[in-house]
């Protein structure tokens, strides 16, 4: 047997920051060539961070990637380097490159790169492509690009069968909830069916409404986890893998029209390793730490990627905007959130005492601006109009606070953040203008169960690490209420939380219909209702801001339905 020391390089990007990125990637290089690696391997896209949407399209974007790719090569030496880019020929490409002795040694394109939304088009591979297999250090690896470990019988495998002891798959795999053991289980059936070991090298980091998780990883043709990185977070994996020599491996033709394009860049086995290099396996987060992570990185990196260098939000001392506090709190450190109370004539004085508590534990910059007064001037205004009451009422109250907080922001240029969560986004309850008024949305795609469930392991956390809970007991505990109108109560207006979130589980994320619904045994009058709230609140959903994606279907980028839709899924 021979060995390589493979270094996988997990590392968070920034769409179109091109300087920036060729910087880290040297920053990392230079790292895996200190501690010994004969390869390391960066992320699908590496150079103009992913996905890039329409900037898919600008020749001149595809130029600049292409550029820095032969900037690179040009600083290549013996260890090779792998690195995602975009590339424009026969149209926009997702490429890599392989780096060596100061040059591009081999390239892979994918036919096509989808322009996602978050997966649109899911064309992989055209006949006739080739797949290249590198001779290093007298081993034979392949190189692939992401969506080729989805399919059967594809590049990885066929890289396996033409001989290849060790295959690369660089990755911009966004995060799901569950999706790390999918992806292990993935992994490892491509391993065994090209009979290669695979190193699965993915990015992490935040991206508009995306979470890319990391989870870097390698697996043997047997199914053995070798090492695998920790998520939501940099990392060098590096790993000493005993392989087969070239001459030692059997070889296939290629099948379904993969040809193999074989490059030798040394031939000279590696000398053993005085010590051997462990990349070691990282445990497994638990489903609400996973969740956390995904949250924090995804509001961290939407508020620092886009200039802002500080948050506000209105705090009303009910779990949403307290959770939304905290993953602030958690992304950006306490100096850089701005929460502010903004009591009405109907807000209870539990309310401002849990809101100010919760800034006194967590250290944010805590204001205090009652809103009655304001409120009292509208109506006052619009008395010759007929005035204002009921529904119309209740709403005003949260555009006079929407107005108050995007005030605050123009004058001093904090990013607003709002709290409303997926359960009420997907049934309309919020107030467009208002509560719904932001920039960003970090609790977006988490439904109101999962809140509460993130509160308590927040606190539950901070207990553990002997700090004091972030959260205050009495704002977890009450009976939640948007407290616009005297003893008003979400339950005065929604099924129970468990049985809805329930419902819109069914409903959204799976796309039961009224029948099937009614089949699974949710009770009639309330999938009548949640259905009929669902169906209506569309258009205040294409009006909500972007959040972090953290289901298989989060409202905006994978549920789009129409605005204007006469289907309703009503009873016969």
């Amino acid at each position: 047997m021979a060995w390589l020391r493979i270094a996988l390089a997990q590392i968070d990007l920034t769409v179109g920051d091109i300087d920036g990125n060729v910087e880290l990637i040297r920053e990392w290089t230079s790292r895996a060539r200190d501690a010994g690696a004969h390869l390391v391997a960066f992320p699908e896209m590496a150079v103009t961070a992913y996905p890039v949407e329409d900037l898919v399209y600008r020749r001149s974007f595809a130029e600049a990637s292409r550029q820095a790719v032969e900037k690179l090569a040009a600083e290549s030496g013996d260890m090779a380097v792998v690195i995602g880019y975009l590339d424009h020929d026969e149209g926009p490409r997702n490429a890599a490159a392989v780096l060596h002795q100061g040059a591009v040694r081999a390239r892979y394109y994918k036919h096509f790169l989808p322009n996602y939304g978050v997966f649109d088009e899911q064309r992989y591979f055209r006949p006739g492509d080739s797949v290249p297999v590198i001779r290093l250090h007298g081993i034979d690896l392949a190189v692939t690009i992401c969506e080729d470990l989805w399919q059967d019988g594809g590049p990885v495998a066929a890289a396996g069968h033409s001989g290849a002891d060790l295959v690369i798959v660089i990755n911009g795999s966004p995060y799901e909830q569950a999706k790390s053991d999918f992806r292990r289980d993935l992994v490892a059936r491509r391993a065994a069916e090209g009979g290669a070991t695979v190193a699965y090298v993915n990015t992490w980091g935040g991206q508009d409404e995306l979470v890319f998780d990391g989870d870097s990883m390698m697996i043997d043709p047997a199914g053995r986890l070798l090492c695998r990185a920790p998520m939501f977070e940099d990392a060098l994996l590096l790993h000493d893998l005993e392989l087969a020599p070239a001459d030692r491996r059997d070889r296939d033709e290629p099948t379904d029209g993969i040809s193999i394009d074989r490059i030798t860049l040394s031939n000279d086995l590696a000398e053993p390793p005085a010590e051997r290099v462990d990349g070691g396996i990282c445990p497994p987060l638990d489903d609400a730490a996973e969740v956390w992570g995904a949250i924090v990185t995804g509001t961290r990196d939407y508020v620092r990627k886009n200039g802002f260098s500080s948050v506000v939000l209105g705090l009303s001392g009910g779990i949403d905007s307290a959770i939304v506090a905290t993953v602030a709190r958690d992304a950006l450190g306490a100096d850089a959130v701005h929460v502010v109370a903004m009591p009405s004539s109907y807000s209870s004085s539990h309310s401002v005492e849990d809101a100010e508590e919760l800034a006194r534990r967590q250290g944010l910059r805590y204001s205090i601006v009652p809103i009655a007064p304001m409120v009292e001037a509208f109506h006052e205004a619009l008395k010759e109009l007929g005035g204002i009451t009921g529904l119309s009422a209740e709403n005003l109250q949260a555009r006079v606070r929407g107005m108050l907080l995007m005030t605050l922001s123009n004058q001093h240029g904090h990013l607003v953040l709002t709290t409303g969560n997926k359960s009420e986004l997907a049934t309309g309850f919020s107030t467009l203008y208002g509560d719904s008024a932001g920039g960003f949305a970090p609790i977006k795609d988490v439904p109101k169960t999962l809140v509460f469930e993130l509160a308590r392991w927040r606190n539950r956390v901070a207990a553990e690490r002997g700090e004091t809970p972030p959260i205050p007991e009495n704002t977890i505990s009450k009976a939640p209420s948007a407290e616009l109108a005297p003893g008003q109560l979400d339950a005065d207006r929604l099924p129970p939380y468990e049985t809805l979130d329930a419902i819109l589980d069914d409903y959204v994320e799976h796309d039961l219909g009224r029948t099937e619904l009614l089949a699974k045994g949710h009770g009639e009058a309330i999938v009548d209702k949640v259905i009929r709230l669902v169906d209506l609140a569309e258009y205040k959903r294409r009006q909500y801001p972007p959040g972090p994606k953290i289901s298989p279907k989060n409202f905006g980028r994978d549920r789009r339905l129409p605005i204007t839709n006469r289907f309703r899924e009503g009873p016969p």
